[in-house]
């Protein structure tokens, strides 16, 4: 591997390089942690590096509870087990270990720790964050797994309200991880339909971020670069799961969209929440699917946008049209469905999606209105492609 260990602060602390996960006792000290709880996922849990990481911990005399009930698509009962588990454990703090679901929900976790309120009334609406405690919000130590989410430099997390059918975010600046681990020797054993299916992930958050309209440079500039990244090293790492130098550039790349996304996302995420909840599709695989119906849809507010994002990304003529053919070629290199319908999404649900994405934060972000006629448009578009 040529890239070199860093450590950055942008604002969240983030100690980059292969095999810095050894340093996570250290990281566990600097925050004063002595009985930290560890979440992860199901299958990540039966894998040596959580067995390393707990031992590694315990020799250090900081001996971590383990919590890994959680589905891909995490919702409140997940949530609900977890803080039960904390509070059982007298943990102080949390490792959210692994993909976005694991992150998420080990924000959540540390976040309604303290909390008396239930979990929605924190749902990311107006001022809703300002009604938690903030003392009652544990430190989090963030170890992501996979390069899509960039939840370990987020405020928020997403989880599932089974009772509405709609995904929600819980929002609050406190949720932000005190320190990031961000080794990609951990990143290594991920298939590479699931490298492929996150890497596209961190495309739409850097690309949404890009598009969405309002004034920030630092998200745009922020955006550009990580799309240049991912233009140069996605299809390597899919290609070659062992090539650090990929598996590093992608981690960069994920951390890079959700820092830039503070300026918006759009109607990728406005229609992929929505879908999750109800056909329970894998996140990043569906905004993969939407990217170049929705970027069609905005194409009259983001075609200079997009010529300036091809040019600094270095395609060949650059324009709307040239960044269009590379998405649609990238797709097709990744094996990522070209339609809707192969996710298994169908025709009956349109209305009902529709309605959910205009109520979607994610809406208000896009580059023209997106109400539910506009999020009909797109989605007719991506079911017969």
């Amino acid at each position: 591997m040529t890239l070199p260990d860093a450590n950055w602060n942008y604002p969240t602390v983030i100690r980059f390089g292969a095999g810095r996960i050894a340093e996570l006792p250290h990281a566990c000290r600097e925050l004063g942690l002595a009985r930290p709880l560890l979440v992860t996922d199901p299958g990540l849990a039966a894998q040596p590096m959580i067995g390393e990481a707990l031992e590694r911990n315990a020799e250090a005399g900081i001996p971590a509870g383990l919590f890994c009930e959680i589905r891909p698509n995490p919702t409140g009962a997940d949530l609900d087990r977890g803080v039960a588990a904390f509070a059982a454990g007298g943990h102080d703090g949390i490792i959210a270990f692994g993909g976005g679901a694991a992150l998420d929900v080990g924000k959540t976790i540390a976040f309604m720790s303290g909390q008396s309120r239930p979990l929605w009334d924190f749902e990311d609406v107006a001022d809703w964050w300002s009604r938690a405690d903030p003392a009652g919000i544990a430190p989090v130590i963030a170890v992501p797994t996979t390069a899509g989410t960039g939840s370990e430099v987020g405020r928020a997390g997403v989880l599932l309200d089974e009772d509405a059918g709609v995904k929600k975010i819980i929002f609050h600046p406190k949720m932000m991880p005190r320190i990031v681990i961000s080794d990609p020797e951990l990143t290594i054993g991920l298939p590479p339909h699931v490298t492929a299916a996150t890497g596209m992930d961190a495309l739409s958050h850097c690309l949404e971020a890009w598009c969405a309209p309002g004034f920030h440079p630092m998200a745009d500039g922020i955006a550009a670069e990580g799309i240049r990244l991912i233009h140069l090293w996605l299809r390597r790492a899919v290609e070659d799961g062992t090539d650090l130098d990929a598996r590093g550039h992608m981690l960069i790349a994920a951390s890079m969209g959700a820092t830039a996304f503070q300026k918006g996302l759009g109607g990728m995420h406005a229609l992929s929440h929505p879908i999750g909840a109800l056909f329970d599709t894998h996140h990043g695989l569906t905004n993969a699917v939407l990217m170049p119906y929705v970027l069609d849809f905005n194409r009259p507010a983001i075609e200079d946008r997009l010529a300036r994002l091809a040019a600094f990304v270095g395609l060949s003529n650059p324009s709307f049209d040239s960044f269009r053919e590379w998405i649609l070629t990238l797709r097709r290199d990744l094996d990522i469905p070209h339609t809707l319908t192969a996710l298994g999404v169908t025709e009956d649900r349109l209305e009902q999606l529709s309605r959910m994405a205009e109520a979607d934060p994610s809406a208000a972000g896009n580059p023209l209105p997106f109400a539910a006629a506009a999020a009909h448009q797109v989605l007719e578009a991506a079911m017969r492609g």
